[in-house]
């Protein structure tokens, strides 16, 4: 039976004059009985509530009595008379109309775009003045202590209604209050759009949380001067809702490696035009923003090459969030079919080891971004020619710490600062009088272009000092980021 007390009575009285719904009576009630709500639907009582003639039978509260006289669910419930049902003051119809099961049809046709097995609905009701009016008009019974906190809020009561139905429409999708897909509707009435305007003197913001604000500041006095208590009979009800799915973030992870020289990681635009035609970023966004149906990503990855930088070895670790995936979960069979087609799509890169990861897991992948070691091969140009044994010392090096004011080359987005970076070890391999082959293993962060011609002077020591001739860099290779992330899946 419904939770109706005695004390109940006056609460329901007022109410019932005033044009409330049966499932607002029960929240001003302060029934937080979920069952309540849904039983209502079922023995039709989902329409508003008439005004009622002097005490009739038909319309009045049917209280819980004790005894073997206790009423049936049905009796329990207030009673209503075949009339014109009219829109609630309280609700404008949320909770008469716009939370049957046609609606929950509706909010699943969204749902089923989705590939998912739990959802969490939630449901947005701009905060309104008729319900702070009508819950002033129900404290003004002698001896009714009603805090507004304690009433149900609208919300609560059609999440309660909602989720039974549209679990069952969607026959296995369990609705539950917390998931990683969230269902949200929206409602608007625009015939009380201006119901708020009278707080201007309190709020000039007229979001759902300031109009809470500007209701908790404002005087019970000065509110009844601007508003009627009880609140007006609206002609019209809510629009229907508006329906809005979100699935939090799907990150996916692994190394890729860069086999062309004319590629930059991410696209290229100089001033408005875009300089190459693609970009690692997009090659291996395509493919994954399609197998998981995602609105769009983000794209982050530990450390970055220069356009004409191949990345070598086992590849340098990147990370993907996929933003309001589709599609959230691929096993291994799939992700692995994935990363073929990746691979397939182009030959100027291959990724390896893709997997999905945590949100917190991806914060390994930084770390290598400052603390970790990289390796490089340069192939170096010199002035002055040079014979097999004038590059052999340079092996003996060890832990060479170097100053490097910020490059030119990136002055324009990097701030001019001084950078202590240190050359852990090198090797050098003769190639001809005026070329050679240098192996650094460096700390991240160093800036190898800059070591070897010295960025005229910014760079101390560089090699150009060391070789007591000019030298330039020709090619460059990543051949290694020690980075132990993500974990390497066995091919």
């Amino acid at each position: 039976m419904l939770p109706l007390k005695e004390k109940d009575k006056p609460i329901i009285q007022k109410l019932l004059s005033s044009g409330c719904c049966a499932r607002c009576i029960l929240r001003f009630c302060c029934v937080s009985v979920q069952a309540a709500y849904r039983q209502l639907q079922q023995v039709g009582l989902g329409k508003s509530v008439p005004d009622p003639p002097e005490d009739p039978p038909s319309k009045r509260a049917k209280l819980e009595p004790s005894g073997s006289d206790a009423p049936s669910e049905e009796d329990a419930a207030v009673r209503l008379k075949d009339e014109e049902p009219r829109v609630c003051v309280v609700c404008l119809g949320i909770l008469q109309d716009l939370c049957d099961s046609s609606q929950a049809v509706k909010v699943c046709a969204f749902i089923i775009t989705y590939t998912v097995t739990t959802a969490v609905s939630d449901c947005t009701v701009v905060e309104m003045s008729c319900v702070h009016s009508c819950w002033l008009h129900v404290k003004k019974e002698k001896g009714l202590v009603l805090d507004k906190d304690d009433v149900v809020q609208v919300k609560e009561a059609f999440k309660w209604i909602m989720q039974g139905q549209v679990a069952k429409e969607l026959g296995g999708v369990a609705v539950f209050s917390k998931s990683m897909f969230e269902v949200g509707v929206e409602f608007t009435h625009p015939d009380t759009d201006a119901d708020c305007h009278f707080l201007f003197f309190v709020q000039s913001v007229f979001t759902r949380m300031a109009v809470v604000k500007a209701l908790e500041k404002i005087s019970d006095a000065k509110f009844l001067k601007h508003y009627p208590c009880p609140p007006t009979q609206p002609t019209s009800s809510c629009c229907p809702p508006g329906v809005q799915c979100l699935h939090v973030s799907v990150f996916v992870a692994g190394r890729y490696n860069k086999f062309c020289r004319s590629l930059p990681q991410t696209p290229w635009v100089i001033d408005g035009e875009r300089r190459m035609e693609s970009s690692v970023e997009e090659l291996i966004a395509a493919p994954v923003l399609s197998a998981f149906r995602a609105d769009g990503f983000n794209f982050s990855s530990s450390g970055r090459e220069d356009v004409d930088v191949r990345t070598l070895g086992n590849g340098r670790p990147f990370a993907m969030e996929l933003l309001n995936p589709h599609k959230s979960r691929l096993n291994r069979v799939e992700m692995k079919q994935l990363q073929e087609t990746i691979n397939k799509s182009s030959d100027k890169i291959r990724v390896r080891d893709l997997q999905i990861v945590t949100r917190e897991a991806m914060s390994r992948m930084k770390e290598g971004e400052e603390e970790k070691t990289k390796s490089y091969t340069a192939l170096v140009w010199t002035q002055k020619p040079i014979q097999r044994e004038d590059i052999t010392f340079i092996d003996d090096i060890k832990d060479l710490t170097l100053d490097q004011k910020t490059p030119l080359r990136v002055l324009h987005r990097r701030a001019l600062a001084v950078r202590q970076r240190v050359i852990h070890s090198m090797n050098a391999r003769f190639v001809d009088s005026h070329h050679f082959y240098l192996g650094l293993k460096t700390q991240a962060g160093t800036y190898i272009k800059e070591f070897v011609h010295g960025d005229f002077g910014r760079t101390k020591p560089n090699l150009c000092q060391l070789l007591n001739t000019d030298t330039d860099i020709l090619e460059l290779d990543v051949e290694s980021v020690d980075v132990d992330w993500p974990p390497a899946i066995p091919e």
